[in-house]
């Protein structure tokens, strides 16, 4: 099988269970997404579409042959599955890769993203039991990218197709077959002020906690060709401020951990302040990813002095909501 390059794949450290272990993170290139109508995704535009499950098969293991000859897999412990959807749904992503990712990552704690509606018992626990060696209690988590718990936001905001009660019916039979699961937040889709974002985002960590082993809290950024770029265009949207992400950051109570990668942070398409104390507080963020330390980010939100928390401040107490049409 020839090596193919996927979508992207790098190394770094994520916190798991008190310790903070080398991790890969891999997005493969799939049969593309089957649902495809998230308002925020450039991902959906991805895939081998009009191929046949063979030829999807043979595409997404040279992918994972280049990734087994491009990194030292023995020095890894953590690897994060991504694709153009999601890796559970069985059209995108044939089944027998499944079995191959498992032989080629048993023994470390894989994650895989996928729709709650692919979660299903059997499939999930066949997986854990491939993966498991013993070195870890739970060598799956499921990772569902539910956003945020208000489905009313969650539909029209971001278009996602499904329930807070379908992640948590999913979530149960994940952990019925012995995964763990992992909940995505969305920090500031379309249609929210800054500070009705940051609500929201409060509010779905408590919410989804009970349902969760673990959350991550992706702030919105500006993908190509979306919805979500239109609207950034026209200039009637902009990503979260960085002092959002410490607001709700501080705020965090309770034993699940939560985390958050502001990737694009500082740029005008991703999380971002004024330009001048980005790169402090994006290297906090990161920080606390790897800590869990919440005097840490409270300590930033506190101490750090820069023109723009006033601007921040403003903008939370001043910003009004658009008066959007419910019906058609």
């Amino acid at each position: 099988m020839e090596p193919i390059k996927p979508l992207a794949a790098w190394k770094g450290k994520d916190r798991y269970e008190g310790s903070v272990l080398d991790s890969l993170t891999v997005i493969f290139k799939s049969g593309g997404c089957s649902y495809r109508r998230c308002l925020m995704c450039g991902y959906r535009f991805e895939g081998y579409f009009g191929a046949s499950p063979e030829e999807i098969l043979a595409q997404m293991r040279g992918q994972l042959a280049w990734v087994e000859e491009h990194f030292d897999l023995a020095s890894v412990q953590m690897v994060k599955i991504f694709t153009s959807g999601s890796f559970l749904d069985p059209v995108e992503v044939p089944p027998a890769f499944r079995e191959d990712v498992c032989r080629a990552f048993a023994g470390k704690v894989v994650v895989v993203e996928t729709r709650p509606e692919y979660v299903e018992e059997e499939g999930t626990a066949a997986m854990v039991a491939a993966l498991d060696t013993g070195a870890y209690e739970t060598p799956l988590h499921i990772a569902v990218g539910l956003e945020t718990t208000d489905d009313a936001i969650r539909e029209k905001s971001i278009r996602k197709g499904f329930t807070f009660a379908d992640f948590i019916a999913a979530s149960r039979r994940a952990q019925a077959a012995g995964a763990g699961v992992k909940g995505y937040l969305l920090l500031k889709p379309m249609f929210l002020t800054e500070k009705e974002a940051v609500e929201d985002m409060k509010k779905s960590i408590r919410e989804v906690t009970p349902y969760c082993g673990m959350i991550s809290m992706n702030a919105c950024t500006v993908q190509r060709g979306t919805e979500l770029e239109k609207a950034w265009k026209e200039r009637t949207y902009r990503p979260p401020y960085l002092w959002s992400i410490l607001e709700v950051l501080a705020d965090i109570s309770g034993d699940v951990p939560v985390f958050c990668d502001p990737v694009g942070g500082g740029a005008t398409r991703g999380p971002h302040n004024c330009g001048t104390c980005d790169r402090e507080l994006v290297q906090g963020i990161n920080d606390f990813a790897l800590t869990g330390d919440v005097e840490l980010v409270r300590a930033l939100l506190d101490e750090v002095e820069c023109g723009c928390k006033k601007e921040w401040e403003y903008v939370m107490e001043h910003e009004r909501p658009w008066c959007m049409p419910l019906t058609r």
